[in-house]
């Protein structure tokens, strides 16, 4: 049974954080050990038996460290269970349909055999980095659109299947 499992994560502004850090805490609560890292941190994944990885979306691409923490582990990300999720719509639209992974993530989960792939409402508040990420805020259309029952029952099935075989 898997025990030791990473919900790795890029973020600009630390919304993705926060859904890989209560991705992390139900899996706590399912019985692993589970831990949330920024993507850029993670020297390696030797040490963990199950992988969680997120990306916040900017313009239609997932997150440059999501990327990169990818494309750098991919062989070992292969090897053992792996889903991965994006964060990034700021409308409702992520918590009433499902929402297909952007190009980049879809080609991931098919090379990288991920067991699932789902994308949930981002978060964009005033203060948020980034020129375009400010104007967006400015013309109000930011606001937080996570549905964090949502995250939650996902990273609960996630648990379900770890401890369950």
């Amino acid at each position: 049974m898997p025990k030791n499992v990473l919900v790795a994560y890029g973020t600009t502004n630390g919304s993705t954080a926060e859904i890989a850090e209560t991705v992390a805490g139900v899996l706590s609560k399912e019985g692993l050990t589970a831990e949330a890292r920024a993507a850029g941190s993670v020297p390696s994944v030797a040490s963990y038996d199950a992988v969680v990885v997120g990306g916040g979306l900017y313009a239609g691409r997932w997150h440059r460290d999501a990327r990169r923490f990818v494309r750098r582990h991919g062989e070992d990300l292969a090897a053992r269970p792996l889903w991965l999720f994006s964060s990034g719509p700021l409308d409702a639209s992520a918590s009433e349909r499902d929402i297909p992974p952007v190009p980049w993530v879809r080609k991931a989960v098919v090379r990288l055999d991920a067991r699932d792939h789902v994308t949930f409402g981002g978060c964009l508040k005033e203060g948020a980095k980034g020129w375009v990420a400010r104007m967006i805020v400015r013309q109000g259309k930011g606001g937080d659109y996570r549905d964090f029952g949502r995250i939650e029952a996902w990273a609960a099935r996630i648990g379900q299947e770890l401890t369950n075989g």
